[in-house]
């Protein structure tokens, strides 16, 4: 019976995280894309207005043009051939569950951000609640991920084998499986995916899961590059049990 309860709990656990990182990605969405259509309509037609005047600029109206497309870089419009289209979004649902799982996991990168002030209200109850959530469900998670360190041991100790020497073994081994499942693999998928080397998709592997997020690597941003749909929410899903894979080692 305890067993039963504890699937259940663990099964109720990973259903509610979910749920709640899907409802936060319909609400941001809901927030911010409004805002950002109208975001890309403006960098839009300051693009216009200076390819047809650019001759004519003063040197304090090139300059404001130059705030003017800093800012709209900084908020996400990148204002270049057909990236302001304006049904292309960086609010779509695979984008908004990506930033909801960075917002719980504190990663953070800072080149996606609520520009409403619904949405930046949100965003501050919404990691409130998150970031405790998300912290319960790794803590689960590795849990879950001992209990097969405690089988490896136990087939071990059988064999024969010292307690120290099985405790060794134990955490090579997870480290081992862990570097290979979620730094050394998914560094082929970003670099077929994103066009990066395989250095750059091991030092954005490892910036994302030890939480540093600078932001100077971020998947699905590439200019022309055409990505699946939902690959930042595959991508998110990766993010958090490699997180949940470092708690693990942390608890060896």
């Amino acid at each position: 019976k305890a067993m039963c309860r504890g699937k259940l709990q663990t099964g109720l656990l990973v259903a509610g995280y979910f749920v709640y990182l899907l409802v936060g990605a319909a609400v941001f969405q809901a927030l911010e894309r409004t805002a950002e259509k109208q975001e890309k309509m403006a960098a839009a037609q300051m693009k216009e207005a200076f390819l047809q005047s650019f001759r004519q600029l003063t040197v304090v109206e090139m300059e404001q043009f130059m705030k003017n497309l800093t800012e709209a870089i900084q908020n996400g419009v990148y204002p270049v051939g057909n990236e302001s289209r304006f049904e292309e979004s960086n609010w779509d649902f695979s984008n908004s569950f990506f930033f909801a799982g960075t917002v719980v996991s504190t990663i953070g990168y800072g080149t996606l951000h609520p520009r409403t002030v619904g949405g930046q209200i949100f965003c501050v109850f919404f990691a409130l609640f998150g970031i405790p959530l998300n912290i319960v469900f790794l803590h689960r998670v590795g849990k879950m991920l001992s209990l097969l360190c405690k089988k490896l041991g136990k087939f071990l100790y059988e064999k024969g084998m010292r307690k120290k020497k099985i405790k060794f073994l134990t955490l090579l081994f997870f480290l081992a499986t862990g570097i290979l499942v979620f730094l050394c693999l998914p560094s082929v998928f970003f670099q077929i995916t994103e066009g990066w080397s395989y250095s750059e998709g091991i030092y954005f592997a490892f910036i994302t899961l030890s939480t540093i997020g600078f932001g100077d690597y971020v998947v699905g941003k590439q200019s022309g590059r055409n990505y699946f749909s939902y690959y930042r929410v595959l991508v998110a899903i990766w993010i958090l049990f490699g997180l949940a894979w470092i708690a693990l080692l942390f608890n060896l």
